[in-house]
């Protein structure tokens, strides 16, 4: 409920169990506290201009930008505002954002995570929703299974894609580079945690893959933490590849073809020693 009081723009069924009456309403109206966008919701001023654009379309906030809303990590690529439009905007003829299945009543300006997710999957590219599906999942300290449970219209594809999915993942840069590798055929592993030398976003072989989660710059501290393990993991028989956000975002290609020259050498090819 907090988002939704953030973004300003709320339904009367919410107001009224808030403690308003429907004279309360009326009265905040003719004060300018409040305005009717229409039948039945109302906008405080200086409301969120994605969620004044959905009531105003007839439907709810959803998909990659309900998603961006509860701070879930959405890559690149949907800017545009995703509305969820209900049964009467259905009617209308207006585009929407949705489910699967027939379209779903809106009760609230911003859909629940799961709701969001469920919609995100016919407007976002398969590894994409696997990368927001692993946040939501991280995030919330949720398993596949749970989030399964949750969602409201799983479909074979919702299915398929969780089957790809991983809690453990701790950004989105790591989901992207763990499914692309997975499906080239690379047995990676999820967070292994060496002796002595603490946790790594990824391994495959004596490959250990780190990823930069965001565009920043590390602080010294880390930077020398950072340089400290890949000595003591050189010195174990690991090598330590960093990735930067633009490698995973924008120069995926020439990464790949790095990753795959190193793990053609045979030395990685070799079982890790035995300290995970």
């Amino acid at each position: 409920m907090d988002k939704i009081i953030e973004l300003g723009v709320t339904s009367r069924a919410e107001l009224i169990a808030g403690g308003l009456t429907d004279n309360d309403l009326r009265r905040m109206v003719r004060r300018g506290e409040l305005a009717a966008e229409r039948r039945g919701w109302y906008s405080i001023p200086g409301a969120d201009s994605d969620a004044l654009l959905a009531v105003r379309g007839y439907g709810a906030l959803s998909g990659p930008t309900a998603l961006d809303k509860y701070g879930i990590w959405v890559p690149p690529g949907y800017e545009a505002v995703h509305i969820r439009a209900g049964k009467d905007a259905m009617r209308r003829g207006e585009a929407c954002c949705r489910p699967p299945g027939p379209p779903l009543p809106v009760h609230s300006i911003l859909d629940p995570v799961p709701l969001a997710l469920c919609s995100a999957v016919g407007c976002m590219s398969p590894d994409d929703w696997i990368v927001v599906a692993d946040s939501v999942l991280n995030s919330q300290g949720l398993d596949v299974e749970l989030l399964l449970a949750m969602l409201p219209r799983p479909n074979a594809t919702i299915e398929m894609l969780l089957t790809e999915c991983d809690p453990r993942s701790q950004s989105g840069t790591e989901t992207m580079v763990r499914t692309r590798l997975r499906r080239r055929g690379y047995d990676v592993v999820v967070q292994p945690n060496l002796v002595g030398l603490g946790w790594f976003d990824l391994r495959v072989g004596r490959l250990l893959i780190e990823c930069d989660s965001k565009l920043h710059h590390t602080s010294l501290e880390n930077y020398r933490k950072d340089r400290r393990r890949d000595r003591k993991s050189l010195a174990r028989g690991y090598s330590t590849m960093r990735l930067t956000y633009d490698d995973v975002l924008y120069g995926w290609d020439d990464t790949l073809a790095d990753i795959t020259r190193t793990l053609d050498d045979d030395r990685h090819r070799l079982p890790p020693p035995d300290d995970e």
